[in-house]
């Protein structure tokens, strides 16, 4: 392949890693607004970020092996598509059922992007490459969470809310038809054998009860169908090492010990930071009473440091072991949350940001390393899964962490809607988070630690 057909493939795929999270952060900074027009309460709020966040965890390592075995370009094409449509459909919303039905969708197109993007970079570029287009790919994530603040502030503040999902729709959509119309060729693997349909179904099934039922705790049912999930999952990994074609090979996280605790460290540190923006966009503007232009721009800080960190942290993993990048970026971030724990009515807004742009800086010299730490890890024709792996505890531990959230607003807050009368029981719930993801950070360094020595395939 030529290099005129790289950048181009490289620049598509750019487009797609900034409008991801560009959407993400916007529509934390909309919900005030959203929740106004569709008369929505708090849990109901957090259920419009968590609902593309379910959607797209159950779907992306069954969608990663489909694009193993059908192409990764083919699997791309259709998730900007249905990114786009469905983008539009949740601009067309009136109701909380349709939006929330559009997120949905929304959520699998979007699987299907995260589960293809990184591994197309890995397959056209060389290994000795292979830590920079991870690195630029991951800034462009972080310019669309750093852009997001400021850009969608002013648009909700100047045409609503609906305008990010218009924002999103034209870009996705306008990315498929191109890579449809003039990117030739395909990435797949062609010895990879049947498509796993029984671990598909019960992956998608067991993990969808257990995420649901662990964002709905602490209420009985709740509980019953998380432990319910949990055996799900139990299930599915025993049927998984039996199977000759399994969508997801277990044995990979038993034998390859770099690929286990990379994947570890990315989850527990999504876990513990996913939750961020959305505590404190409700805290800016609840607590503090700022507009969303306003908060955006002090929310702007993690994000825009994270994007200067992230491309020169992804050339450093192609000379030096990623384990020390990432523990140290994982320290950094753990104690960046430290900081944030003593939030409360009179806190300073400079304050604020300055302990973002340190959670931002340690965010960045995490993600890079790591992400080429696993896709290092893997051979070429287990790219798509490794890609699907990443993308999954990327959006697991973001369901996590709103879990966590969501759990503790509902038991400081209750499920009426955030006034005047609850700050504060939401500054305390707020806290109590903040102290947990200080515990989980700790786990993180540790798992960050223990993958081992440097191994490149």
């Amino acid at each position: 392949m030529d290099k005129t057909t790289r950048t181009f493939i490289l620049a598509l795929i750019l487009i797609t890693s900034f409008v991801n999270p560009f959407m993400g952060s916007a529509v934390n900074l909309a919900l005030p607004q959203m929740g106004r027009d569709l008369n929505l309460n708090a849990l109901q709020m957090s259920w419009v970020a968590m609902s593309f966040l379910l959607a797209s965890a159950v779907m992306m390592v069954p969608l990663g092996k489909w694009a193993d075995i059908k192409g990764r370009k083919h699997i791309f094409i259709i998730g900007t598509a249905l990114f786009g449509i469905f983008s539009w459909v949740c601009a067309l919303s009136t109701t909380r059922y349709v939006l929330m039905t559009a997120r949905v969708i929304q959520g699998i197109g979007g699987a299907m992007i995260f589960a293809t993007n990184i591994a197309i970079l890995t397959d056209i570029y060389p290994s000795q490459e292979r830590g920079r287009m991870i690195g630029m790919n991951i800034t462009a994530v972080y310019l669309g969470l750093s852009l997001a603040p400021v850009i969608s502030g002013f648009m909700i503040k100047q045409w609503g809310w609906q305008s990010i999902f218009y924002f999103s729709a034209v870009s996705t959509m306008g990315v498929s038809i191109l890579t449809f119309t003039l990117v030739n060729g395909e990435w797949k693997d062609e010895g990879a054998g049947r498509f796993d349909v029984k671990g598909s179904l019960l992956y998608i099934i067991s993990l969808s009860v257990l995420m649901y039922g662990f964002a709905h705790l602490p209420e009985r049912v709740a509980a019953a169908m998380a432990i319910a999930g949990a055996l799900g999952m139990a299930w599915f990994v025993r049927v998984e090492l039996d199977n000759k074609n399994p969508v997801f090979d277990i044995r990979l996280l038993t034998s390859n010990r770099r690929f286990a605790f990379s994947n570890l460290a990315a989850l527990i540190n999504y876990a513990m930071t996913f939750a961020i923006t959305f505590m404190l966009s409700l805290y800016l503007q609840y607590v503090k009473g700022l507009n969303p232009r306003e908060a955006g721009l002090i929310l702007v800080m993690q994000p825009g440091v994270m994007a200067l960190v992230a491309w020169f942290s992804g050339r450093l993993s192609d000379r030096y072991d990623s384990r020390w990048l990432s523990s140290a970026g994982m320290a950094l971030i753990t104690l960046g949350l430290a900081f944030l724990i003593p939030l409360g009515k009179e806190s300073s807004l400079v304050y604020i940001a300055i302990i973002l742009a340190f959670i931002g800086l340690g965010f960045g010299l995490f993600s890079s390393p790591n992400t080429n730490a696993v896709m290092s890890s893997v051979p070429r024709n287990l790219l798509g899964t490794a890609s699907a792996t990443v993308g999954t505890m990327r959006l697991t531990g973001q369901m996590i962490s709103m879990g966590i959230a969501t759990f503790l607003i509902h038991l400081f807050v209750g499920k009426g809607v955030i006034n005047a009368h609850h700050l504060s029981e939401y500054i305390a719930a707020q806290k109590t988070a903040f102290s947990l993801f200080v515990i989980l950070g700790i786990l993180g360094v540790w798992a960050s630690l223990e993958r081992g020595d440097r191994r490149v395939i």
